[in-house]
């Protein structure tokens, strides 16, 4: 099985979609596909298809969605039929599609996920930048950025557990984005950031450390006023949407860049929160 959801949801059985249309059904899988190989529990189903008031009828409507995924996947399924793969050896759609005590369970069969993909690649790229190979690093965090192609379940109407997953999801992604530009800081490739990060800072309006690597980009291109401004810039929008200044760390960059000595890492965000403000 081979599950894409780092963009639109697609995924896949012997090379054919089992990827419903229905709004509905769509939800289920791609709350199942993301948790491939692990227990899914009715109640997480049923909240993220109809929220905190179901109908009495949910258990029995999510069993005909399920049955409706079943179908999809025995179709899949009939390739192996076709390849001439034996009775013994063929999966059934009750063995991919696995109905557990507590709830449902998609059986990837060993098969290929994007996201366990961009979480090894990114998890190989932290080690390399806490170890000072910023070329590996940059490498493999490039590699698994690569692996999106939009916003997680782009085309999935989401519900609650849904939200909450791309939320994560998101917060992974830039976490690598953030360590990757790092990488390519430490590497003197601060003119070719500049465009991605102009980009980014009017995205994520009060991302402290975007903004600190976008300033130490600009001051090293010989663009030191243009630094001062984006501190200027995200002072302001800190101050007008946050009531909060800006942190130690990204007022002591303002000050080195002031005095012609920048400091040569920008500061990190130290909460979640500073990550995640993108512009409407």
């Amino acid at each position: 099985m081979n599950i894409e959801v780092l963009g639109a949801l697609a995924v896949t059985e012997n090379g054919v979609s089992i990827t419903p249309t229905a709004p509905k059904p769509r939800q289920v899988l791609a709350l199942l596909a993301l948790h491939a190989d692990r227990v899914v529990p009715v109640s997480a189903l049923i909240e993220e298809l109809w929220g905190a008031a179901p109908p009495r009828s949910a258990r029995t409507t999510l069993q005909t969605y399920v049955l409706q995924l079943r179908e999809l996947i025995a179709v899949a399924l009939e390739k192996d039929e076709r390849d001439g793969i034996d009775g013994e050896g063929r999966r059934t759609a009750k063995d991919v599609l696995v109905t557990m005590p507590s709830g449902y369970l998609l059986a990837s069969g060993d098969g290929q996920s994007d996201v366990r993909t961009f979480e090894r690649l990114a998890g190989t790229g932290y080690r390399a930048m806490d170890a000072g190979d910023f070329p590996g690093a940059a490498r493999q965090l490039r590699e698994a950025l690569a692996l999106w192609s939009g916003t997680a379940f782009a085309d999935v109407q989401a519900g609650a557990q849904l939200e909450m997953e791309i939320r994560r999801l998101e917060e992974s992604r830039l976490c690598a984005l953030d360590q990757r530009i790092e990488a390519d800081l430490r590497l003197g490739r601060h003119r070719e950031l500049l465009a991605e990060l102009t980009v980014l800072v009017n995205r994520y309006r009060t991302h402290e450390s975007l903004h600190g690597q976008f300033m130490l980009a600009l001051y090293r291109s010989g663009r030191r006023g243009e630094a001062l401004e984006v501190y200027q810039r995200l002072r302001a929008t800190l101050v007008r949407d946050l009531g909060l200044e800006p942190s130690a760390g990204l007022r002591r960059l303002q000050r080195s860049i002031l005095t012609a000595n920048p400091e040569t890492a920008a500061p990190a965000p130290k909460t979640a929160k500073d990550r995640l403000v993108p512009t409407s």
